[in-house]
C-alpha cells in the first residue's frame, strides 16, 4: 500500500483547488488592502477593461417574493459603473476636493467566505471562474460619523496576462435604504 504523492490521483486536483482558491483569496485580500491604503491606480488594474461593477437595491418583499429582492439590472442600482465610469469616481476622490472626502474617511474593508459555487481546480489563460464572497466595511469620518456596510458580492475573475481580473462585480448590501450619507467607499 503507497501512501506517496501521485501526480495524477485526486490528490493532484485537490492541490489545484486549493492552489487556486489561496490564489483567489490572496487577489481578495490585497484589493482589500489597496483600498484600506486609497491605492486606487493600482486597484483599478485588478478590472478588466469590460467591467460590470454593480450594486442594486434591496426591496422588502414578502417571504413569497423572496427571490426578487434586488432590482434588475435594466431597473435602478446604487451603482452601475463601467471601466471609464469607475475610472472617473477615482479621479473625483483623487483630487483632494472630493466633498465627501474631506477630510479622508477611515476604511477597512474585511472579506469572507470566499468560495466556488462550482468545483474548479485550473484557470486557463482566458478562462473566467465565479467567486462569491461576503463583505464588512468600516468607515469613520470626522468625529462621528460611522458607517457599516455589510453583504455579499458574485464576482466573474478572468485570467488575463497570467493574472487574476475582475470581469463583473454584482454588491448586494443588506439594507434596503442606505444608512451612510454617501457612498465614497468602494466594495
Amino acid at each position: 500500500m503507497s501512501t506517496g504523492y501521485s501526480p495524477c490521483g485526486p490528490d493532484a486536483a485537490r492541490l489545484a483547488y486549493l492552489d487556486l482558491m489561496r490564489e483567489i483569496e490572496d487577489f481578495y485580500y490585497r484589493e482589500a488592502d489597496l483600498l484600506d491604503e486609497r491605492d486606487y491606480d493600482p486597484w483599478l488594474e485588478l478590472f478588466t477593461e469590460d467591467v460590470l461593477y454593480w450594486m442594486p437595491m434591496r426591496l422588502n418583499l414578502p417571504w413569497e417574493e423572496r427571490a426578487q429582492d434586488i432590482t434588475s439590472e435594466e431597473d435602478t442600482a446604487w451603482i452601475h459603473d463601467d471601466r471609464a465610469t469607475l475610472e472617473k469616481r477615482v479621479r473625483q476622490i483623487q483630487t483632494g476636493i472630493h466633498w465627501a472626502e474631506e477630510p479622508l474617511s477611515r476604511v477597512s474593508h474585511l472579506i469572507t467566505n470566499i468560495r466556488l459555487p462550482a468545483p474548479v481546480s485550473v484557470l486557463p489563460e482566458g478562462a473566467s471562474v465565479t467567486v462569491k464572497s461576503r463583505f464588512f466595511v468600516y468607515r469613520n469620518r470626522l468625529e462621528t460619523e460611522t458607517d457599516v456596510l455589510v453583504g455579499r458580492r458574485e464576482d466573474l475573475l478572468r485570467r488575463l496576462g497570467g493574472e487574476l481580473r475582475i470581469a463583473r462585480r454584482k454588491i448586494v448590501i443588506d439594507q434596503s435604504v442606505l444608512m451612510a450619507k454617501n457612498l465614497t467607499v468602494f466594495l
